[in-house]
C-alpha cells in the first residue's frame, strides 16, 4: 500500500538525492553516511504531519516550501540529516522516542539551518580543500623513504588520512554549530520556544557523550554535546518565545505519528503495553489496530477503527487503513469506499490516490483501470519519482491492453530505483511500438539514452575492477 507503513522503499532515492550529509547526531559519524544505505518508509499522514512542523521553519528561514523534500527513514537511531541538496531525513527512532512536537520541531530546525546555510556544497569544497594535507603527507612520506628514512616515511603516509580528517572535523563542527544557532533563530521568528532541541540533546545525546569523548579529537565531526547545549541554552532562555508550548493541532499530529510508527514496527506484545486496552483514546486504538492487523487478528482491528471512525468519520487516515486491511485481506471491492472517504477528506493527496487506483484495478479490471490511470497521472504529475505508482500505471495499462504504455511505465518505474538495465530493457520495447513524435515515444527515448549510459559506464566500471 503506497500511503502505509508496509510500502518501505528499500532501494533509497534512485537519481540525484544521495550526497555529503549533514546530521544532527553527536555520537555516530554521520559524514560517511549516505541516504541510499537506508530503508525509506513511504506515509502519507507522517509525511504530512512532518511538513506541517516543517513549513514555519522554512518560511522563517526564506526557503521555499516546495524546494525541500522529506523523507522517513525506517531506521532506530535516535537521528535526523540532510543530504542530496535539500532533502530532510528524520529517523523512525527519532520520532518514537521524542517525548513533545517541540523536541522533533527542534530537531527540524538544526536541519533546516544546514540546509539555509548551505552547508552541504560547502563539505564539498572543505573535502576538496582537506585532501591538500594529505597528499603533502604522503609527498614527504615518499621523500622521508627516498631518504633512507623508512620509519619516518611509513608515519607521516600512515598519518595522512588522518591529516585531512582534522582539517575537515574543524570544518563540521563550525557548521554543527551555526545549524544549531541558525535553528534558534528559526523557531523564535515562527514563535516557537528552542527548549524542545535542548530537552532533546540532555535526555537522548548527552548521556552517552563519554562514548564521543574517548574517540581521538580528529574523528569528532560534531563538537561535544554538552557545548552545543550550554551554548543553546543561553540563546534559548534569553528568547521572546521560550516558553511557547505546542499547540493543541502538533501534540494531536504527534501522538497519532508515534502510534502509527509504534503499530507497525514494535511487537504486539510491545504495542500493547504502550496502549493498553484499558486505554481508549484515539491514538492507542489506532495503535492497537495496527498492531492487530500486523498479526492477521482482523476482526479486532476493525473494531477498533470502526470506534474511530465513528468518534470521526472525516478523518482521512481512519479510513485509509480500513481500505488497507480490506484490500490486501482479499476484499479490494468492499476497500474502494474507503478508500475514496480517504482522498475525499484529503484531496490530491498522491499516495491515497494509488491507493484507490490499485483497488480499481484489482476489483474491477480494465472497467476500473480508465479511472484508475487519471489518478495515477496525476499522481506521478506530483510525484515523477514515485515508483510505486509506476508499478501500478503499468498494471492498469496492462488491463486496458495498452501494452507500449505499459512497458513505458514500467521503465519509469525502474528508472526512478536506479534499476538503469531494466529501465533500459522497458523503454527500449516501448520506443519500438511507440507512435514517433509523441510525448510518449520521447520520454522513451530519453529513458533508453540516459540509461543506456548509465548501463555502458557500469559495465566499464565492473571491468576495469575485474
Amino acid at each position: 500500500m503506497a500511503a502505509s507503513l508496509l510500502s518501505t522503499l528499500a532501494t533509497g532515492l534512485g537519481r540525484g538525492a544521495v550526497g555529503a550529509v549533514a546530521a544532527i547526531s553527536a555520537i555516530a559519524l554521520m559524514s560517511a553516511q549516505t541516504a541510499s544505505a537506508q530503508s525509506l518508509i513511504r506515509d502519507a499522514e507522517i509525511e504530512d504531519t512532518l511538513h506541517v512542523y516543517e513549513n514555519p521553519l522554512l518560511d522563517a528561514a526564506g526557503l521555499r516550501r516546495e524546494d525541500v523534500r522529506i523523507f522517513i527513514v525506517n531506521e532506530d537511531s535516535v537521528n535526523a540529516f540532510v543530504s542530496g541538496g535539500q532533502n530532510i531525513f528524520v529517523n523512525t527512532g527519532l520520532i518514537m522516542r521524542a517525548n513533545t512536537p517541540n523536541e522533533i520541531i527542534g530537531v527540524m530546525a538544526h536541519e533546516t539551518g544546514h540546509i539555509a546555510g548551505g552547508h552541504l556544497s560547502r563539505s564539498r569544497e572543505a573535502i576538496n580543500q582537506a585532501m591538500g594535507p594529505m597528499l603533502i603527507s604522503i609527498g614527504l612520506g615518499v621523500l622521508a623513504i627516498a631518504a633512507g628514512a623508512p620509519d619516518a616515511g611509513a608515519a607521516l603516509i600512515a598519518g595522512s588520512q588522518g591529516f585531512a580528517m582534522a582539517n575537515f572535523v574543524r570544518f563540521t563542527q563550525v557548521q554543527e554549530s551555526s545549524a544549531d544557532q541558525a535553528g534558534a533563530t528559526f523557531l523564535e521568528q515562527s514563535g516557537q520556544s528552542g527548549r524542545g532541541l535542548i530537552s532533546f540533546f540532555d535526555r537522548q545525546i548527552r548521556p552517552y557523550e563519554w562514548q564521543t569523548r574517548r574517540a581521538p579529537p580528529w574523528m569528532m565531526t560534531h563538537p561535544f554535546s554538552s557545548d552545543r547545549v550550554e551554548a543553546l541554552r543561553q540563546r534559548v532562555d534569553s528568547a521572546s518565545h521560550r516558553d511557547a508550548v505546542d499547540t493543541e493541532d502538533n501534540i494531536r499530529r504527534f501522538q497519532f505519528m508515534q502510534a502509527k510508527l509504534i503499530g507497525f514496527i514494535r511487537s504486539e506484545g510491545q504495542v500493547l503495553a504502550r496502549y493498553p486496552t484499558r486505554d481508549t483514546s484515539q491514538p492507542a486504538r489506532y495503535a492497537r489496530a495496527i498492531a492487530y492487523y500486523r498479526q492477521a487478528k482482523l476482526d479486532q482491528a476493525r473494531d477498533e477503527l470502526n470506534v474511530l471512525i465513528s468518534e470521526d468519520p472525516q478523518n482521512p487516515y481512519f479510513q485509509e487503513l480500513m481500505g488497507q486491511i480490506l484490500f490486501e485481506n482479499g476484499h479490494a471491492e468492499e476497500s474502494i469506499p474507503y478508500h475514496r472517504r480517504s482522498l475525499q477528506f484529503a484531496p490530491g493527496q498522491p499516495l491515497l490516490q494509488v491507493n484507490l487506483a490499485r483497488a480499481l484495478v484489482a476489483a474491477h479490471g480494465r472497467d476500473g483501470a480508465e479511472e484508475a490511470i487519471q489518478l495515477l497521472n496525476e499522481a506521478v504529475r506530483k510525484e515523477p519519482d514515485n515508483g510505486f505508482a509506476w508499478r501500478e500505471m503499468a498494471s492498469a495499462r496492462y488491463e486496458r491492453g495498452e501494452e507500449p504504455l505499459a512497458e513505458l511505465a514500467s521503465a519509469e518505474a525502474s528508472f526512478t530505483v536506479g534499476d538503469y538495465s531494466s529501465a533500459l530493457n522497458f523503454a527500449e520495447r516501448a520506443r519500438r511500438s511507440l507512435p514517433r513524435n509523441t510525448v510518449a515515444y520521447r520520454r522513451a527515448d530519453d529513458i533508453v539514452s540516459f540509461a543506456g549510459n548509465e548501463v555502458r559506464e557500469q559495465t566499464q566500471r565492473n571491468g576495469r575492477r575485474s
